[in-house]
């Protein structure tokens, strides 16, 4: 019998008996079990920022961002060690021997020019140009130089500049003298708006007019004002006193005083004017006349014990008035002493 015959027979046989004994009959391979589903895990969902989602709507990808990110802490951290650097003075150091360099090179200050002096001493600007703790041009503070110079009461202001490669250039707007102011004995050179120039010798007084008396400086630009309002008189003005901190007497060069007002002194003055050209006053042997009183000039001779006065008439018009009768003032001005 062949074999596959045999092999065919044994297992008909077999499955004959799995039947008689109740057991099903086995698949040529086992079947596997079935598995159980496998559970799923839940994930956590992640929650978006605001300002995650601000970023996402950035028109820049997260590389961008982050590139960007680094670069800014690199620079912030430059900027710290730059400032450690400044505060201890690296860069000043380094930029100073950088300038000794250019001044050993030729560039440093050798000749000054200046230009504008008139009166001022011109040693006194040579000497502040040249106070410099290096005369290396690029170390010469420009600024700190223009300050020294306007100290000086001559300056009014000063241009400083450069011209390489060793010149500094000076350019000095100096002041005009108006007035020189005596004070306890002691005469000095003033400007028109009071800033003192320099001290006046005794036997050096400068054709000016003189004025008088504490704070009398500070008053030079009323003054001159008061002489404008009547200029036929302002030749024949040789000194002017600041009385009491609050008005004028004026002295003429023929000898009188003339005590004016607190308030209104330039009308009193060209009250006087009028008057003295009406009837000459001034160089007639007065020694004062008091105007303190606009509506009268009280005037008074060498020894007279009483002082005569003449009215002074209120103007009728817009006009100047120098109605004053000339036999009212020869009889109350020029007559009589006492």
């Amino acid at each position: 019998m062949p074999s596959s015959s045999r092999r065919s027979s044994t297992r008909r046989c077999r499955i004959i008996r799995w039947r008689r004994a109740g057991r099903h009959e086995p698949d040529d391979q086992a079947r596997p079990a079935p598995k159980r589903p496998a559970l799923r895990r839940k994930v956590a969902v992640k929650k978006v920022s605001v300002l995650d989602r601000l970023v996402g709507m950035l028109p820049v990808s997260e590389e961008t961002l982050k590139k960007i990110a680094t670069w800014s802490i690199l620079g912030a951290g430059g900027a710290v060690v730059i400032a450690a650097a400044t505060w201890i003075g690296i860069p000043g150091m380094i930029g100073g021997a950088m300038a000794e360099g250019a001044g050993r090179a030729g560039f440093k200050v050798d000749q000054i020019e200046v230009t504008g002096l008139k009166r001022m001493d011109r040693m006194s600007v040579y000497a502040v140009a040249l106070d410099q703790q290096s005369r290396a041009m690029p170390l010469v503070d420009l600024e700190a130089v223009r300050q020294k110079l306007l100290r000086y009461g001559w300056i009014a202001d000063a241009h400083v500049s450069r011209r390489l490669p060793d010149t500094l250039l000076v350019d000095i707007v100096e002041r005009t003298p108006a007035a020189v102011w005596q004070d306890n004995g002691n005469l000095t050179l003033i400007d028109a708006s009071g800033v003192l120039l320099e001290p006046v010798q005794p036997d050096a007084i400068p054709n000016l007019p003189l004025v008088i008396g504490p704070g009398a400086d500070r008053q030079e630009a009323s003054y001159q004002a008061l002489l404008a309002a009547a200029l036929a008189l302002k030749p024949r003005v040789k000194a002017a006193t600041w009385v009491g901190n609050r008005r004028w007497d004026l002295t003429f060069e023929s000898g009188e005083t003339l005590a004016l007002p607190e308030d209104g002194a330039p009308r009193a003055l060209v009250k006087f004017a009028e008057l003295d050209g009406a009837r000459p006053l001034l160089g007639r042997g007065w020694i004062r006349f008091d105007m303190r009183d606009p509506t009268k000039l009280v005037a008074r001779k060498p020894g007279a014990s009483l002082a005569h006065s003449v009215d002074v008439p209120a103007p009728v018009s817009s006009e100047p008035q120098t109605t004053i009768p000339s036999q009212t003032a020869d009889a109350n001005v020029t007559g009589g002493e006492g």
